[in-house]
């Protein structure tokens, strides 16, 4: 069975496409009536669909009956071989706490042989542009840079905070413990995310894969403001393939107690504890799928190796850090915090972090990054500063307030 993000329950089989409809009529009625009634008790409107006609209804109800699949055994899978340097795995790992996870708090938990999904609602289909963008990402055009540097800016407003790897090297996967806050969104379809990325292709073409994972807030995507771990990924620059989490077929989810999209709690607070979550992405050396595991030791699931065209071989670059949309709504530059909402300057439990950098090379081996650059086209909004350590390796802080005296 699958386990709802929103609920925390265990799901049963959904009603039929009529009776489905009907329901579904009656909530977004009975929701547009308690909004003429009430004042926004938040400067961010989840809901700012006003009118919607039978027709699209029926449309959403559709998708969302393929997206919220009834209840089925997931595919039993592991990787044939774990990369040299990580700790010994379990699919279903007893030993991490899976506290962090905001629908565990009650007890909630799946049977064997499921995994929990976070359910899509006909809500969260309407704050999306349209049906065929919800749960996508915009397509990105590249900024004019060196040969080298990756994709950093698009016409819809993306701006980055990133170090990367260079583009000479064969690489099969990479790893890093992010630091997680919940940054404040000033615009329902904005968003702030702490990310990797690992690439192969073309940056100013259409053919760049691309796999993707950490925590992100979404108003827009997930209905609030809380940091959610999410996964992403496309074969074609963003344009026609890929999704978020499991909102179209790509990602196969195998652990059953990570619920993907879930919310993350505790976050960090400034001056005070900081939390952190750790993401590894590799290769399946024998069979080709790309794997990724949360903490140190859990699997997570992967993404098969025929859904990509470049990445069905190897990646070419890793990305860390924050991505923004900065949508310009009010003519002037978001106030979308990145990270913490701090500069990169202000340091440990103020500014947001990404430590113990590592990549996977050609052997299956992890090893700490030895040389990376940094690139963030908007320092007075945005900045990045990285260091090395004995402790935390290769590392980095990033982030920013978004609109300030300096960044207008």
């Amino acid at each position: 069975m699958g386990v709802t993000g929103r609920t925390g329950r265990c799901s049963s089989s959904p009603p039929s496409n009529k009776y489905h409809l009907l329901l579904l009529l009656l909530v977004l009625f009975v929701s547009m009536l308690l909004q003429s009634a009430m004042v926004e008790s938040t400067t961010l409107n989840y809901t700012r669909h006003t009118q919607t006609s039978t027709l699209r209804l029926e449309r959403i109800t559709r998708h969302l009956d393929k997206i919220n699949k009834p209840p089925v055994l997931t595919i039993e899978k592991m990787p044939t071989e774990m990369p040299r340097g990580m700790m010994k795995v379990n699919k279903e790992d007893e030993g991490e706490s899976m506290a962090w996870q905001m629908w565990h708090l009650n007890g909630t938990r799946c049977p064997k042989g499921t995994v929990p999904v976070r359910r899509s609602t006909v809500h969260d289909v309407l704050r999306a542009k349209s049906l065929y963008d919800f749960g996508k990402k915009r397509s990105r055009v590249p900024l004019s840079r060196r040969s080298d540097a990756p994709d950093v800016l698009s016409a819809n407003g993306h701006e980055h905070a990133i170090a990367y790897t260079g583009s000479s090297q064969e690489m099969y996967g990479a790893k890093a413990t992010i630091n997680v806050w919940d940054p404040s969104i000033q615009v329902i379809n904005e968003f702030s995310l702490s990310q990797l990325w690992i690439l192969s292709g073309s940056f100013d073409g259409t053919d760049l894969n691309s796999i993707e994972a950490g925590w992100q807030v979404s108003p827009e995507l997930y209905g609030d403001s809380r940091p959610r771990l999410f996964t992403y990924w496309t074969s074609d620059s963003y344009r026609a393939t890929g999704c978020y989490n499991l909102l179209c077929a790509g990602f196969i989810q195998t652990n059953s107690r990570i619920a993907i999209g879930a919310a993350i709690s505790p976050v960090s607070s400034y001056g005070s504890k900081q939390y952190d979550i750790t993401i590894l992405i590799w290769k399946d050396p024998k069979v080709g799928n790309w794997w990724m595991s949360f903490g140190e030791k859990t699997l997570v699931g992967y993404w098969p190796a025929e859904v990509f065209t470049h990445l069905a071989e190897h990646a070419t670059m890793v990305e860390w850090g924050g991505e923004v949309v900065n949508s310009r709504s009010n003519g002037q530059h978001t106030f979308t915090q990145m990270g913490s909402g701090h500069f990169a300057e202000d340091g440990f439990g103020k500014a947001s972090y990404f430590r113990n950098l590592q990549i996977v090379d050609m052997d299956n081996s992890l090893s700490s990054v030895q040389s990376i650059s940094t690139l963030a086209e908007n320092s007075n909004c945005y900045d990045i500063k990285s260091f090395y350590s004995n402790e935390w390796g290769t590392y980095f802080y990033y982030g920013g307030p978004g609109n300030n005296p300096q960044c207008p």
